[in-house]
């Protein structure tokens, strides 16, 4: 008789490192592996009492290995369709799919991009997306995770499908890209997830995901797995957008949702908002922030999650549907968009993989005095590829017909609110942020390219030369500067007593 196969062996040192979640490739050790014309199969199930291999008809006993690992071998030659047995004391037996069996779900040409920063539709690979495959077994449908942390020493995704455990879930990271993966089956649309880091400096810390579509109502953190099922009924207001829409006559609404009819979601506003600014005549709104930020008092200009809409008003889709009915109405919607710094809380984007990932690392150029914020790092290709897909992800999947740039005079000054040494020169020995500047030239390029018809307006307070000159001639290549001087002019006009303002009439006319 044949004596039965051994498993592959694996050092006790690399098992530790994988227990740890510090194995950078967990799919080297876990899954199936092909040797001596057999596979063996481990997995890690901390908590389990036995683990099985079924393959068809077949059960074959798994052994625990090492704190948790558990192996088996299955007597063939190559690798078939295979699922796990596993029981728990206070769960029972539950019959599961093996993440480590998977193909990365983030390809080669994603990975260059990822790291040329010129991945456009960057939301589509990153974050968290439901996938299905064929099996011999039948279909199997979960969630892949991929997360961008460079310097990050272990990844792990906990949440509600794992009881928040990750250490059944380390992810490998792809390699060079600084892009952890994984993909678990079993898991949809309405789970609540976070990335546990282990920074570069050995700590763990748990992360709302940066790419998220969708997350819990602050104060809670965890981000939701989402795949949106709206269907629009805009194409002709899209299909009749001009080329040129500065050439068109605009009023704009300024509206902050949250605290303009308070306790309205976005279908509660689809009705009143739209009636009241269509009764007003109005050719457009302007949103301020409706990406999900923390402090429901605020407008939203510190923001923690920049590719999901604010869970307090509803859904994503609910407010694709306050965006499709004002468009049906003939109502232009620009977004207030925030690239020029972010929140600082502990659980978003602040020190991402231990290190100054999002932010710039040197205080003088990544913290904000005023704000009390971090400054993005625009010279960095991942961050300037992770805002500019930001703004192309509200323009193409939310129908946005613009976006109004928050701060840019403070991105665009290496010394704004700062005193004389609280500041450092750029390697020309000026105060303009080259670095800004290139960002924002791209940011407008690439919106104006993939999205022809809508518009970029720069909220920007001081003389800086061609805002709104052409891109290719040096400029910034906005479509419109706020015109800040007229409503500080107006509110100023409108405050004086009726007797007074025939004396001041040149306050109303003077910056236009």
């Amino acid at each position: 008789m044949d004596a039965q196969p051994k498993p592959i062996p694996i050092a006790v040192a690399e098992l530790d490192r994988l227990v740890a979640g510090l194995h950078s490739s967990p799919h080297d050790v876990l899954g199936p592996h092909v040797a001596g014309g057999a596979v063996t199969i481990r997995t890690m199930r901390p908590m389990a009492t036995s683990v099985n291999i079924r393959v068809g008809a077949d059960v074959i006993e798994m052994t625990h290995e090492h704190e948790g690992i558990w192996v088996g071998v299955v007597t063939q030659p190559e690798v078939s369709d295979y699922r796990l047995e596993v029981e728990y004391a206070d769960h029972g037996t539950q019959v599961v799919d093996d993440p480590y069996r998977f193909l990365p779900t983030v390809g080669a040409m994603d990975q260059h991009l990822i790291n040329e920063g010129r991945h456009e539709q960057l939301w589509t690979v990153l974050g968290s997306h439901v996938r299905s495959y064929d099996t011999p077994a039948g279909g199997v449908s979960g969630t892949s995770f991929a997360v961008w942390a460079p310097n990050a020493r272990g990844v792990r995704v906990v949440g509600d499908f794992n009881y928040w455990d990750g250490r059944a879930h380390p992810m490998r990271q792809l390699g060079s890209s600084g892009v952890w993966e994984i993909f678990v089956p079993d898991v949809g649309d309405g789970t609540m997830y976070k990335f546990a880091v282990c920074g570069a400096d050995g700590a763990w810390r748990e992360k709302a995901d940066p790419l998220a579509q969708r997350s819990q109502v602050p104060p809670e953190r965890a981000s939701i797995v989402f795949t949106s099922s709206y269907e629009w009924s805009d194409d002709a207001w899209i299909a009749q957008r001009s080329d040129r829409p500065d050439r068109m006559p605009m009023s704009v609404y300024e509206v902050h949702l949250g605290s303009w009819r308070k306790d309205l979601s976005y279908r509660q506003l689809a009705d009143e908002l739209v009636a009241y600014v269509s009764e007003l005549g109005f050719t457009h709104v302007e949103l301020l922030p409706v990406m999900e930020h923390p402090f429901g008092g605020s407008w939203g200009y510190q923001v923690t999650s920049y590719f999901a809409a604010t869970s307090r008003l509803g859904s994503p889709d609910d407010l694709r549907f306050l965006v499709d009915r004002l468009h049906g109405a003939g109502i232009g919607v620009i977004l207030d968009w925030v690239p020029a710094h972010f929140a600082t809380d502990d659980w978003a984007l602040r020190r991402f993989d231990g290190t100054p990932l999002y932010e710039h690392a040197d205080p003088a150029r990544g913290e904000h005095p005023e704000w009390g914020t971090y400054i993005f790092d625009f010279g960095r290709a991942e961050v300037r590829n992770f805002l500019v897909a930001n703004a192309v992800f509200w323009l193409e999947q939310f129908h946005a017909d613009g976006l109004r740039v928050d701060g840019v005079a403070s991105m665009l000054y290496l010394d704004y609110a700062r005193k004389d040494g609280e500041w450092t020169p750029n390697i020309y020995g000026g105060r303009e942020n080259l670095e800004a500047v290139t960002f924002l030239q791209e940011f407008n390029a690439t919106c104006y390219k993939r999205v022809p018809g809508t518009i970029t307006i720069a909220e920007e307070s001081t003389a800086w030369p061609g805002v709104t000159r052409p891109t290719h001639i040096g400029g910034l290549g906005f479509g419109f500067k706020w015109n800040m001087g007229w409503m500080h002019d107006t509110l100023s006009y409108m405050s004086l007593d009726s007797i007074y303002r025939q004396y001041h009439h040149q306050e109303m006319t003077f910056s236009m």
